[in-house]
């Protein structure tokens, strides 16, 4: 469990990578908004599905464990899931 909250993005990029097929591909960039840190993930575009799930359940798991680390460093966190085209244009939409 993380100690502070600079392990954070290091605790979703670890338990992203055990979840897709191209780890490498992995990124979670922590954006501090105003009493919280938002942490958005960005994953290889054929790799979206894995971290979403079934009905968003690995997502909604994800979130639990963040809601979870939260609590103990009394810290909000929130996890935005970045869907990008295969060409790499278009805005985010999070999942």
């Amino acid at each position: 469990m993380p100690n502070s909250a600079d392990d954070m993005p290091e605790l979703m990029t670890q338990i992203a990578r055990a979840l897709v097929d191209t780890p490498e591909e992995v990124s979670v960039e922590a954006l501090e908004k105003g009493e919280g840190t938002a942490l958005r993930l960005r994953v290889a575009p054929t790799d979206v599905g894995k971290v979403i799930g079934k009905q968003g359940r690995t997502a909604r798991s994800l979130r639990t464990i963040l809601s979870a680390v939260s609590m103990k460093l009394r810290h909000r966190y929130t996890l935005d899931i970045v869907e990008e085209s295969p060409n790499g244009a278009g805005g985010p939409n999070a999942a």
